[in-house]
């Protein structure tokens, strides 16, 4: 070994002036370590699955078919993650966020340094026992006549496909149930008493795991169960566990987004009832008579002030252009589902100096229009990615550079618009023992989860081949350069894309079945694609010919609605028209 050593450093003075990959394939080349595939630094048997939702239900039955150990944290008291409707509300955001996108909708609940695990503390105080709990186990951002934008034929976990005859809009009631018996079919309930699901709990940290060499060997997780345990009283419960591997399934609906306008905090500060996120709408009477400003126009902006309009006495509707440089659907294509009793105004440049009273303050826009007497605003701007657990795989110094610094951890976070350093937008490339479920929006969850599971599942268990650590970069490095840099529109993949990545999924999975053995995987119903078109076109209508009312409102927007230019008339077949249908960034 000491002869390979020196050779070793012989050989890397020799090519100093090549680039460090080329020396270090010939050192693997040497030293007969494969630079083809990856290979895992410890074996992995013990998995965290953090999220009880679809994503992480189906992780959850790929891994315990596959023979690992895996466990559920989920910090909601049942199953269903997006689609466990309550009329209880979210704690109110941050109005605007926090620029430090660490700061997810928690900041973690950490207990003192040195003490045994598990530790407990209890607390008294009923109102504020109310509030912990909620913060705790967060709400789900659904409201009450929210139904699927997808039909059920297109909406199901193909091993529990809906019985003959349930109808294709499905409302979230609906679904919530249908998740839950997913769940007990896979004793993964709440009432199930499995041993490996821990309900009411909350990850605060997840972090590595180092032997006394100071070499990774996995994970160690801090979690916090919180339990009513009195009419007023609450025990707070802290574990810590070890695991091999991680599955992050919480989802994209977690952390508000409340950008910064000039004006707005005095706003919030002064009037904070009167400034929500989408997140907590649930119902429209209390806008009934109102004059409401919904700030944003995509999938819950446009929906929520379609209900609002009902009963408000004026909508106005905050809408600015889009900007991504991928070609999706036309803006268009949404706006006109509000209804044309809905303003719609530009982007605000700025919340004047506001008074005693909420109504009379006002309120400029970009092209110098000001409005008043608003007594609602909704901020339905979206939400950002973080993961509050994982604090080292943040870096909001960042934002939308293309490079990193040179840091230990390669960021995942940065300005919480998408995500990095991950393959297939899945596994962590310095480190696939961490792996994300459902991170990408333009596309069905319940049936992506079901073969970026199985992948992980068979590379886990050696049964499925992970290229290279430097052959991972490279690739993606060309996602980079094919989805045109960084921004929200970096997690988007939409119709075509998905039909793309499933085929590779296939292909990849069934190849290793072959090579491996183990499990194969399906490919998608022929029938489905039907089934897309007719519900696409129905949501549409047979006309999709100029809107006079629309126009005149896109001209404020900087667009004359030449974007759709050529589409008199919808098919259903369009793959930017499903992309519109199925858009799933709230």
């Amino acid at each position: 070994m000491r002869f390979i050593s020196l050779f070793l450093l012989a050989l890397t003075a020799l090519y100093g002036k090549c680039s460090s990959d080329s020396v270090q394939e010939s050192l693997d080349h040497l030293t007969g370590k494969s630079t083809d595939y990856y290979e895992f630094k410890w074996p992995i048997r013990r998995v965290a699955i953090v999220g009880a939702g679809v994503g992480g239900m189906i992780a959850y039955r790929e891994l315990t078919e596959a023979g690992f150990n895996a466990h559920i944290y989920e910090r909601d008291y049942a199953p269903g993650g997006n689609w466990h409707y309550t009329d209880e509300i979210p704690v109110d955001a941050a109005v605007p966020t926090d620029p430090d996108v660490s700061i997810g909708d928690y900041t973690p609940s950490l207990p003192p340094a040195g003490v045994a695990f598990p530790y407990v503390e209890e607390y008294d105080d009923e109102e504020q026992n109310k509030i912990r709990r909620r913060a705790h186990r967060a709400p789900k951002p659904v409201w009450e006549s929210l139904a699927s934008n997808a039909p059920a034929p297109v909406q199901q976990i193909r091993e529990f496909p809906w019985p003959i005859g349930t109808p294709w809009e499905l409302p979230n009631q609906i679904l919530q149930r249908y998740l839950r018996a997913f769940a007990s079919w896979h004793n993964v309930n709440v009432n199930d008493r499995n041993s490996n699901v821990s309900y009411n709990t909350r990850v605060e940290l997840a972090e590595k795991r180092y032997n006394e060499d100071g070499e990774e060997i996995g994970w160690t997780i801090i979690a916090k169960t919180l339990a009513q345990t009195g009419s007023g009283s609450t025990r707070a419960t802290w574990t810590k566990e070890n695991y091999d591997a991680i599955v992050v399934a919480t989802g994209r609906y977690n952390a508000p987004n409340i950008p910064y306008i000039e004006g707005v905090s005095e706003w919030a500060n002064r009037f904070p009832d009167q400034i929500t996120h989408s997140r907590q709408y649930r119902h429209p009477q209390p806008f009934a008579n109102k004059t409401v400003l919904i700030i944003g126009a995509a999938t819950s902006g446009g929906e929520i002030s379609r209900e609002v309009v009902q009963r408000a006495k004026k909508v106005y509707q905050s809408v600015r252009p889009d900007k991504s440089p991928i070609k999706r659907f036309p803006q268009e294509a949404l706006l006109r589902r509000l209804p044309q009793n809905v303003t719609i105004i530009p982007e605000i440049r700025r919340f004047l100096p506001i008074g005693p009273n909420f109504n009379e303050g006002q309120v400029e826009l970009l092209n110098g229009t000001v409005i008043s007497g608003i007594d609602r605003i909704v901020f339905a701007t979206g939400y950002r990615y973080t993961y509050p657990f994982l604090p080292h795989y943040h870096n909001s110094s960042i934002g939308l550079n293309e490079t990193s610094p040179e840091v230990v951890y390669s960021p995942i976070v940065t300005d919480g618009t998408h995500l990095r350093s991950l393959y297939l937008d899945v596994f962590y490339i310095p480190d696939p023992t961490l792996v994300f479920i459902n991170a990408n929006f333009g596309m069905q969850s319940f049936t992506h989860a079901e073969f970026t599971s199985l992948a992980i599942a068979k590379v886990w268990a050696g049964k499925a081949d992970l290229p290279s650590t430097r052959e991972l970069w490279r690739r993606y490095r060309e996602v980079y350069k094919e989805r045109k840099g960084y921004g929200r529109h970096f997690q988007f993949l939409g119709a075509d894309r998905t039909r793309e990545m499933l085929r590779f999924y296939l292909g990849w999975l069934n190849e290793a079945a072959v090579k491996y053995g183990g499990k194969q995987i399906d490919g998608m119903s022929q029938g489905l694609t039907q089934i897309h078109a007719v519900w696409t076109k129905a949501r549409f209508g047979e006309n999709f010919s100029a809107n006079h009312s629309l126009n005149a409102s896109l001209s404020l927007l900087g667009s004359d609605g030449r974007d759709n230019a050529g589409y008199t008339s919808v098919q259903g077949s369009e793959s930017w028209a499903q992309d519109a249908v199925y858009n799933d960034y709230w």
